[in-house]
């Protein structure tokens, strides 16, 4: 493929060019530098990504929202670009052992991110030459901000091929923090021949921070890098070696290239007319393309078409004015096994659109698939561990359903299409517009007609129509009050969705957590087994302020053989719910009732810091109305009052660990489950913790107020009564 051509590693008068700027998202300065790797995509640390995004340091997951903005520093400007998460080599320790244990390990592997960046077609960003990293080597590094007098000169000591350490010059600027990630310049070669990954600090005053007064003893200007050639085995290790090898020839035996071949020759027979249409696919992928007056072959543009998975939907898209041509390489296209139906731009808009999407949208899209494509095999991809983007790249792969229209026609939709239409009816109308104007786009240049799009469309209201429906599984209600001891009053009511309807039982009776196990278990045996569904009801535990830490989900007993345990929570979803707290406060009862009609685009909150006081949780609170569920993980304390806060403030669902002291392991396996699946969530953590309880510790919580489904009307002074 010699007309088009990739980019060649660029030489500069001034490498510090090459250094690019990650910022963070909360306060836009710098969190650390990177380099370009290829000419729309960045290599940078891993633990710089997570800083820019205000994640733990070391945080081993991909990021779920995973767009950090980018500075790019040219001779005579700069420019800003927003940078995708496309490749993910986590932090990881070098025994296997576990995540990077911030101030413990000294030493880790992985950490490393590729970041695509959305530059338009016709700007080029200059990337560096490459080589192996040796000892002996005297180079520069920059700090993030890329300022003119942040150079710091070292010199390899040691290279093993996996981490090489570096020693400053006594004088001059020292490699720290906001280093991390930045090209080191070989300027001997004129190359990059690694990238900042950490350095050794001096020892400090652990009450202060303050370095202690500096000793011939301690370690000075020492840091460490990650070797290029490390870095190349990771990038092809985790599939990203296309980034930095040649450009591949077409395979000979791809099924298209003939075809394409004789499409190319008779559809632009002057070369004139093939120069001027591969230019300008060339500039939508940021490859080269000469302009002396040269054109490229039909089986050269052929090879590209099959070469470049996104080629042939951008070629279309140059020739939309000749639907004939645009129908025949559509027709063509699906036969490569490289090809992809978008456009890099619609691929780009796609992903633009989607990360305006409120943040518990990701959660819900293995939901939401399986919601578009019930006949589809299982999910392509895990998103919660290949990330979002891989997700969507699968779907994209995958063949769309078909039904025949009027005119007797098979219209075939592409899966991706009509996930598109399901996500659109999760977010806010103009969310919904945008997405559904990008899939008309689509639909028009792949021909597809608009009832085809307008079916899928209307199946994705209905369906999220059932979705929003303020029906739901059966439940039943108990009002549980502590009598004497371990002993407890209790009240019942049962609802199929007419509305609670009491459960005759003698209101002087008092009961032990065995035995109301056993009666609570009697009444929804009988409620499951008139479930039509066969949903499990819900238990929903109305409770007073005293009452929020009651183990109820944990009350047993065995069945009449007295073989079969039966573990309340672990059998069924229990929530809790406290109703005092909200009628004691009810200028917040508007807003319970539109967090909860938020429930799905609503945000997450979580606490954690142990010194927070009610006061700064009612600040947030009101500042953060778009609130629909909160994380408590502090000691018990602490963690009570600021759960009776969010409760009577009118959040609708709060999440805790009662057993917890901070940093527990339930409320953060829970805090990955979408906000409507959470009763179901929690009990199956609570039937994990039944057989596994060292691998799943915790008793957690769920605090649940349904704005949709009434509850009896306790009385306050007399709990145990109705009205």
């Amino acid at each position: 493929m010699d007309w088009f051509t990739a980019p060649g590693p660029s030489e500069s008068a001034d490498p510090q060019h090459f250094v690019v700027s990650l910022l963070r998202a909360d306060d836009g300065r710098t969190a650390g530098a990177g380099v370009m790797l290829a000419a729309r995509h960045l290599l940078t640390c891993a633990h710089v990504v997570n800083d820019a995004l205000g994640r733990d340091m070391f945080a081993a997951g991909l990021p779920a929202r995973g767009t950090v903005m980018v500075v790019v520093h040219g001779a005579n400007s700069t420019r800003r670009y927003a940078g995708r998460v496309t490749h993910w080599m986590a932090p990881r320790r070098l025994d296997g052992q576990g995540p990077v244990r911030e101030g413990r390990d000294q030493e880790w592997l992985g950490d490393l991110a590729v970041l695509r960046l959305e530059v338009p077609g016709s700007e080029q960003v200059a990337v560096p030459e490459r080589r192996r990293m040796a000892e002996g080597q005297s180079l520069r590094a920059w700090h993030a901000t890329n300022l003119r007098s942040s150079f710091a000169d070292v010199r390899v000591k040691t290279c093993d091929d996996v981490i090489g350490y570096v020693d400053g010059e006594p004088m001059g600027m020292p490699i720290g923090p906001a280093y991390s990630g930045g090209p080191v310049w070989w300027g001997a070669e004129r190359a990059v021949v690694g990238i900042v990954a950490a350095h050794i600090m001096p020892p400090a005053d652990p009450a202060t921070g303050r370095p202690y007064a500096f000793s011939s003893q301690d370690i000075a200007r020492r840091s460490w890098c990650i070797p290029w050639q490390r870095v190349e085995e990771e990038l092809r290790a985790a599939g990203a070696g296309h980034l930095i090898d040649p450009l591949p020839a077409a395979p000979d035996d791809d099924p298209a290239v003939e075809l394409l071949t004789e499409l190319i020759e008779a559809a632009l027979p002057s070369p004139v007319l093939r120069a001027d249409t591969g230019r300008a696919v060339a500039e939508r992928f940021g490859l080269a393309a000469p302009r002396d007056g040269s054109a490229p072959t039909p089986g050269e543009f052929a090879r590209l078409l099959v070469g470049e998975p996104r080629a042939i939907a951008a070629l279309t898209e140059v020739l939309r004015q000749d639907p004939d041509l645009v129908a025949h390489l559509l027709t063509v296209g699906p036969l490569s096994p490289t090809y992809r139906f978008l456009s890099p731009r619609e691929y780009r808009k796609l992903h633009t659109l989607l990360d305006a999407l409120p943040e518990q949208l990701p959660a819900r899209l293995p939901e939401t698939v399986r919601a578009a494509l019930p006949l589809a095999a299982p999910l392509p991809v895990d998103p919660g561990s290949a990330g979002v983007d891989a997700l969507w790249d699968a779907l994209e792969c995958l063949q769309g359903d078909s039904r025949t229209s009027a005119d007797g026609q098979d219209v075939r939709v592409p899966a991706l299409l009509r996930v598109v239409e399901y996500v659109a009816v999760l977010g806010s109308s103009s969310q919904r517009a945008e997405l559904r104007l990008w899939n008309d786009g689509v639909a028009a240049r792949l021909g597809i007609p608009k009832s085809a799009l307008g079916e899928r469309r209307s199946d994705a209201a209905e369906w999220a129509a059932a979705a929003a429906s303020p029906g739901g599984p059966a439940r039943l209600l108990a009002h549980v009050v502590r009598a004497d001891g371990d002993r407890f009053r209790l009240r019942v009511w049962c609802d199929e969705g007419a509305g609670p309807r009491q459960v005759p039982s003698d209101g002087g009776a008092t009961y032990s957590g065995t035995e109301a196990a056993g009666e609570l278990l009697r009444i929804l045996e009988s409620l499951y087994r008139d479930d039509h569904e066969g949903r499990r009801p819900l238990v929903e535990v109305l409770v007073d302020r005293a009452g929020l830490n009651l183990p109820i989900d944990e009350w047993e007993c065995f069945g009449p053989d007295g073989v079969v345990p039966g573990v309340l929570g672990a059998e069924y979803p229990v929530v809790v719910n406290c109703p005092e707290l909200l009628r004691r406060n009810e200028r917040f009862l508007p807003d319970w009732r539109r967090r909860w009609r938020q429930l799905d685009t609503g945000t997450s909150l979580r606490f954690d810091d142990a010194a927070a006081q009610p006061r700064e949780v009612y600040g947030t609170l009101l500042d953060r109305l778009d609130a629909v569920r909160v994380s408590v993980d502090v000691p018990p304390r602490p963690r009570d009052e600021i759960v009776q806060v969010c409760l009577a403030m009118g959040v609708p669902v709060v999440v805790w660990d009662r057993s917890g002291s901070g940093g527990s392991a339930a409320v953060e396996h829970i805090s990955r489950v979408a906000t409507r699946r959470l009763p179901e969530g929690v009990r199956s953590y609570r039937a994990k913790s039944v057989h596994g309880p060292e691998q799943f510790p915790g008793r957690p919580v769920l605090a649940w107020a349904d704005a949709d489904r009434t509850v009896p009307q306790l009385q306050l002074s007399e709990p145990q009564e109705t009205r």
